[in-house]
């Protein structure tokens, strides 16, 4: 097998994949959290959140496939259990099912802590002159950011 040489050490390259693997940790956790609300859902906006949910974790799910792909470029393992996301993942699981309203704070906190994790991997990276991994964390926070922002008016 050869080995990987795109002009990022492997020291480098380690450390950025960890940060990487912090935020597809976080990412799993609020994509779980996320399905878990939009079959839960429930009272007067119930089909309005119902179809916001499963946009959100929909675009996680494919978002958690890129990021997982960035580590594995980087030549390195990509956690898959959720043994591993538990460790990894700064989101705090929910107990029960909580209202319609507690809900959407709780997934706009979940997004704001996505926003804190990739920003923080974006620093390593570019650090590091990884354009790729800060170009996929820097659409992440973009993404997250506006969703957040969607969020906090739903509640307004």
């Amino acid at each position: 097998m050869t080995d990987i040489d795109i002009g990022i050490s492997k020291e480098n390259r380690a450390e950025i994949a960890y940060g990487l693997k912090r935020l597809l940790a976080d990412s799993y956790t609020l994509y779980l959290q996320t399905h878990n609300f939009h079959w839960n859902v429930t009272g007067l906006q119930f089909r309005e959140l119902h179809l916001m949910f499963e946009e959100h974790y929909t675009e996680l799910a494919t978002a958690v496939d890129d990021i997982a792909e960035r580590i594995r470029t980087l030549d390195e393992p990509a956690p898959g259990t959720y043994k591993e996301f538990a460790e990894l993942s700064s989101i705090t699981e929910v107990d029960g099912v909580p209202t319609s309203i507690e809900m959407v704070k709780l997934l706009t906190k979940g997004h704001e802590q996505v926003i804190k994790t990739a920003r923080s991997v974006l620093k390593i990276a570019q650090e590091a002159d990884d354009e790729s991994t800060a170009s996929l964390v820097s659409d992440r926070m973009g993404i997250h950011e506006k969703t957040a922002w969607m969020l906090r008016a739903t509640v307004k």
